[in-house]
């Protein structure tokens, strides 16, 4: 056990947000905590952290337990430079580096014992530095940066001039590097592309350490969990699997506690017409026995009525105006700001009632393309043309298509005035919306809410092409999975720009992956996405064993032998690397023996000599650390 809570409770004011939490942790789990917006997530985080107390219970942690932590939108502000603040997480290594350095010098000039003292010391320091990779850690900070998303020309730039969303990622790579025993992660991925949530998804799954989530992206949380706590209506419930097994478990589960439930109210009620029985007869026994029968339905303890889980959205949404078969034609489109392409050759064709994703990393133009199909900017070159009857409907983050200072209802129905109240309400519940919710403020509302207001308005809405900017950001799992079903049943055509692998799963039956040299087409969802892209890769890394004469041309024969002759050279010169790092930290540990000498430290010059080799092989050892890195980033690894 590395971390338990026992009956952990948690109010403000009169509301009671924790109650009675209880969990268990082992080292090295990696468990997600799920449940609503609002249901007390970041709360039980923050008492774990230490920054909020909590009324009553206890908290165990195991001895010499660090607790690191990230909570939502977390930034970092200073004047120091990207590299500068990852340094600061390893600045025990940097004295003793310093320490070093400063014995090799005070050991050039001395001799006899002082020489002899100051060589146990040395020793010991070089001995503590390898043995905290002294020789590794800007390796290390630089493939941290490189994996969350940061290139090379960033890493020297001030935090101060950052985005937040770029301060969060280098709060998140200094929590990372510091290796702390448990990691309290806050929604990890806002702000993170695929390729850098899947890198971070390795990353974790590595890690010495033990990981505890809060997290949206369901897909994360399947990768990631082995073990699953649900905060709902104040109280936890342990599930030990993935998130795929609790969401299956969690029905079960409710299903059961509602049958348990509805017998003991049987039977609570069998045993109060018994008991009204037994005083109907007015005698001196039955009148005892109905006491005793009292007395024994006092101690029951009562069953909770489980709340109901939300019904599935059913809801059919069908567009007014129905689109011609072919609905959009994207040709050759290209666009750059200034010197900065974001794309080229971009093409592809969407038919009605297909539900594509577009993905592609952080940066590529994926908003700005959208802004080309919306009119609001024109491309560099190429062309586009909408279908016949063509309509479309557009979902930005910002949701810009809805009235603050509305009511909900109000907000519906004076963009449909046709619709009648009854129509109103049957389609707001199917976004969640319910009883006198619907008479809420939109000002009022969090920002998941107000993102299904404006989903829920969009697919009334005359267009029969959605376009839909991140729609499932902000909002909690049970908000995805009525976005999801309500995509389902659409039957207008969609393209969506999202992060959101779980989503694109279960919604789309085509993924258009976005590069700066054009559009690559995948028949499928995510998962076949990723099967497709790694069968490629494979392909472009195994050895050619198909003759020249079957290849469909000469000219994909000869490319495909240059490229793998690439990776074959690659191959060769990152295997020349590691065996010269291998032989530069034996002539590093050599000289580091041979400094221990009597002969060698009771003569200056040599030593001195012998110090001067050695500050040349670890400046070496440390281009060779970045030659890899490099090397394995362009085969692919």
């Amino acid at each position: 056990m590395i971390l338990a809570c026992k009956d952990i409770t948690k109010t403000f004011g009169t509301d009671i947000i924790l109650k009675n939490i209880t969990f268990q942790i082992e080292e090295k789990e990696k468990v997600a905590i799920v449940g609503v917006n609002g249901a007390g997530k970041s709360t039980l985080f923050k008492i774990l952290a230490g920054e909020l107390s909590y009324d009553s219970g206890e908290i165990f942690k195991a001895k010499d337990t660090s607790i690191g932590y990230l909570s939502q939108n977390m930034e970092i502000n200073t004047n120091n430079t990207i590299l500068d603040e990852m340094m600061t997480v390893f600045s025990e290594l940097l004295e003793i580096e310093s320490s070093i350095r400063l014995l090799e010098e005070k050991m050039s000039a001395h001799k006899g014992e002082d020489l002899s003292n100051l060589m146990r010391q040395y020793s010991l320091l070089q001995h503590e530095f390898e043995e905290k990779n002294g020789y590794g850690f800007k390796s290390q900070i630089k493939g941290v940066l490189k994996g969350l998303g940061f290139d090379e020309s960033e890493i020297s730039k001030p935090i101060n001039i950052l985005s937040g969303g770029q301060k969060t990622r280098v709060a998140l790579a200094k929590l990372l590097l510091s290796s702390p025993s448990v990691l309290l992660l806050d929604e990890p991925t806002n702000h993170l592309d695929i390729s850098a949530i899947e890198w971070l998804e390795d990353f974790l799954k590595s890690y010495s350490g033990t990981v505890m989530i809060i997290s949206h992206d369901r897909y994360f949380l399947d990768r990631i969990a082995t073990k699953v706590i649900e905060i709902e209506n104040t109280k936890s419930s342990v599930y030990n699997g993935n998130y795929s097994f609790y969401a299956k478990y969690k029905q079960i589960n409710r299903e059961i506690q509602m049958n348990q439930y509805l017998a003991q109210q049987k039977e609570i009620k069998r045993q109060e017409e018994v008991i009204q029985t037994l005083r109907s007869f007015n005698r001196e026994k039955s009148i005892k026995r109905a006491r005793s029968r009292e007395k024994a339905l006092e101690k029951i303890e009562r069953i909770e009525r489980p709340e109901a889980l939300p019904s599935s959205m059913k809801l059919t949404l069908e567009p007014k105006i129905q689109s011609g078969n072919d609905v959009l034609h994207v040709e050759n489109l290209s666009k750059a700001f200034g010197n900065r392409k974001l794309f080229e050759n971009v093409s592809f064709d969407l038919k009605r009632g297909e539900k594509v994703a577009l993905i592609g990393p952080n940066g590529v133009g994926k908003t700005t393309l959208f802004r080309i199909l919306l009119d609001q900017i024109d491309p560099d070159s190429g062309f586009f043309r909408l279908g016949t009857n063509v309509k479309i409907g557009y979902y930005d983050q910002e949701h810009q298509n809805i009235s603050y200072n509305k009511t909900i209802i109000d907000e519906i129905s004076d963009a449909y005035p046709t619709l009648t109240l009854g129509e109103i309400r049957n389609i707001l519940a199917a976004f969640l919306f319910t009883g006198d919710d619907v008479f809420k403020e939109i000002s009022s509302l969090s920002g998941g809410e107000k993102g299904r207001v404006s989903l829920a308005k969009i697919m009334l809405s005359e267009g029969n092409f959605l376009l839909l900017d991140e729609p499932t950001n902000h909002l909690d799992l049970l908000s995805k999975e009525v976005l999801e079903d309500a995509l389902n049943h659409y039957e207008g055509t969609v393209l969506y720009i999202s992060h959101d692998r779980y989503f694109i799963n279960r919604t789309a039956d085509k993924v258009l992956e976005l590069t700066p040299h054009g559009i690559k087409e995948y028949l499928g969802n995510y998962d076949y996405y990723i099967e497709k892209r790694n069968q490629i890769k494979f392909e472009h890394t195994e050895k050619e064993t198909v003759p020249a004469e079957k290849s469909s041309s000469k000219e994909e024969w000869l490319k495909r032998k240059e490229e793998q002759a690439q990776q074959r050279k690659l191959q060769g010169s990152i295997e020349k690397i590691e065996k010269q790092i291998h032989e530069t930290e034996n002539e590093i540990e050599a000289i580091n023996e041979q400094l221990c000498l009597e002969e060698v430290y009771t003569n200056p010059k040599k030593s001195a000599e012998m110090l001067d080799k050695k500050s040349q092989l670890e400046e070496e050892l440390e281009r060779l650390y970045e030659q890899w890195d490099e090397l394995q980033s362009m085969l692919g690894i």
